[in-house]
């Protein structure tokens, strides 16, 4: 078969000649290396549906690390394959062999367990990611340029795309959407790192101010489960509010059927905004020590990002404006 790219990626001549006598419906095996949080595995759910549509006779595999094991796919892949971080050498072997023969493997951690799970994994091909050129020459058949300036579930697509793969538009998660919503706008918090956070103050005025202007909605801090996600310290003037109000820490299952049904979710880079795109609900990332353009998906409306242009925090005043504009558009839901 040909390869459909001429410049999105690196592949060797010797991997062209091998793809010549390729068939997508002869690959029986596939390894999908993803460790990462809740945010990584709701993206990964779009790449596996297409997965399955590119590969239809294929056994997947999702290899996971044992830390990250919250919002796993599981509905969407046949076998699971679990690195355990803290093994001795040999125990550390012997969770690599378990992976087993695959026909593909996509690398889509480039971490330094995930390196060694497709140098150690025999594969017809092997494909990632990486950011390092070193690893594109030495470990991958295939690698795709990653960049920080695109939807990371779009760069996963482009790894089918060489295939001469379709996928569709908007991206289908298979998590409930509803076409209609309740006047309520969800706040959260937390994030993976502390430099991701929105400072307290700034979240609280921007909520006071919001909880003014927009008093026929619901405004609801949503917490999680990690102590610095709770709201102890909020003031007592704002909880007074007969439209501000704080939700406990939602299981899973849960989140997605509140976030579906709520008008917007503002949050900084982290896994609940992805469970929101998810659901096709409108989002407001708050970025400053991430670019945002990797988290911010453009291919349907309703997702905006509020940042300034050298990586400062951004003001209450900017981050307003982008909500404000967010609510004033006509959003047509997934």
């Amino acid at each position: 078969m040909n390869i459909w790219c001429e410049k999105g990626a690196k592949i060797s001549q010797k991997t062209r000649e091998k793809l010549k006598k390729f068939n997508p419906l002869d690959i029986k095996k596939i390894a999908i290396i993803r460790h990462a949080a809740l945010g990584d595995m709701i993206i990964t759910r779009a790449f596996l549906i297409e997965l399955k549509n590119c590969f239809p006779n294929a056994e997947i595999t999702l290899s996971l690390v044992d830390k990250y094991l919250y919002g796993k796919p599981s509905d969407l892949y046949n076998r699971e394959h679990i690195f355990y971080r803290k093994k001795g050498f040999f125990q550390k072997v012997k969770n690599i062999k378990e992976l087993g023969k695959q026909d593909i493997i996509f690398d889509f951690a480039s971490t330094s367990a995930s390196r060694l799970l497709t140098f150690f994994t025999g594969a017809f091909l092997k494909i990632g990611f990486p950011y390092r050129g070193f690893d594109q020459n030495f470990l991958y058949d295939i690698s795709i340029l990653r960049s920080d300036f695109h939807f990371e579930g779009d760069i996963m697509l482009d790894t089918l795309k060489i295939f001469g793969h379709k996928p569709k538009y908007p991206l289908n998660y298979e998590l409930p959407q509803c076409s209609s919503f309740e006047k309520r706008i969800v706040y959260f918090f937390g994030a993976s790192t502390e430099t991701k956070q929105y400072p307290r103050e700034m979240y609280y005025e921007l909520i006071n101010r919001l909880s003014d202007s927009y008093k026929d909605y619901k405004h609801v801090l949503l917490e999680g489960k990690s102590i610095n996600e709770k709201f102890e310290d909020i003031p007592k003037d704002l909880l007074d509010k007969s439209n501000v109000s704080i939700r406990n820490t939602l299981d899973l299952s849960e989140l997605i059927e509140y976030l579906s049904k709520s008008r917007l979710c503002v949050s900084p880079d982290t896994g609940v905004r992805n469970v929101a795109i998810a659901t096709h609900t409108p989002t407001v990332g708050i970025f400053y020590s991430t670019v945002p353009y990797r988290y911010w998906p453009r291919y349907e409306n309703g997702h905006d990002a509020a940042f300034v242009r050298n990586g400062e925090i951004p003001s209450v005043k900017v981050v307003e404006e982008v909500i404000v504009s967010n609510l004033s558009t006509n959003i047509v839901r997934g």
